[in-house]
């Protein structure tokens, strides 16, 4: 009798690991193609030109703010080094792509002026405020799983928007290294994440339910920000 109430038990699943929860948040919360119609437009030549200078307007502010909520994120995070290390690199990288980005604006005849100027459109800065309020009160490692969720999502639309810049609008290469800095494989980030989430694991600072919870909402608003770019 003990030996086939031993046979049917079930299994138990397996202990998480840094590997599985981030490879579970990339696949789970990946958004479908048709989700984000103004991309395919992008990609087929039939969005208006007018789209790329209200995006270079839009990244600016969101670029920013988002670097600051990684610098406060790696402040957060001080004490538990593999996580500082992750939202350190993040706010470099944001600078980085801050940088870039003004070959797309120089492209689309925007001066400081006009950047300084521009008002936004509530729907594309969703996802940094949202960003802001995960700075302030969730637990980083929870939040370097939603992020590398939506990093996947963003990067491939980054690949696609560069991609169609050159092929189907003639823009310069300057323009598109914006794009193509999210668009390129980042390993040594990919790496860093691992690292960030193991060592959140071993301290028990991970909730995975938070985790996908975060990383919905940041899909749900990134596609937000590309339908408002859209209007």
């Amino acid at each position: 009798m003990t030996r086939e109430k031993d046979a049917a038990a079930p299994e138990r699943p397996a202990a998480p690991t840094a590997e599985r929860l981030l490879e579970s948040a990339v696949r789970e919360l990946a958004p479908g193609a048709e989700r984000n119609p103004l991309v395919a437009r992008i990609a087929a030549g039939e969005a208006p030109r007018e789209v790329f200078t209200a995006l270079a307007l839009e990244q600016h502010q969101v670029i920013a703010s988002d670097r600051r909520s990684f610098r406060h994120l790696a402040r957060r995070a001080d004490g538990d080094p593999p996580v500082t290390a992750f939202f350190e690199a993040l706010t470099e990288g944001e600078s980085m792509a801050l940088g870039a980005l003004g070959g797309l604006a120089d492209a689309c005849g925007l001066d400081a002026d006009a950047v300084r100027m521009y008002e936004p459109r509530a729907g594309c800065q969703a996802y940094p405020s949202y960003v802001a309020r995960l700075a302030l009160d969730a637990e980083p490692g929870d939040v370097v799983i939603a992020l590398t969720a939506n990093f996947a999502a963003w990067g491939g639309y980054c690949a696609t928007v560069s991609h169609a810049l050159r092929t189907r609008y003639a823009f310069p290469g300057a323009a598109c290294a914006f794009f193509d800095f999210f668009a390129e494989p980042a390993a040594e980030l990919t790496g860093l994440a691992h690292e960030a989430v193991r060592y959140a694991l071993d301290t028990s600072r991970v909730t995975p339910r938070l985790a996908h919870r975060y990383g919905r909402l940041l899909q749900e608003y990134e596609l937000m920000f590309w339908t408002a770019l859209a209007e």
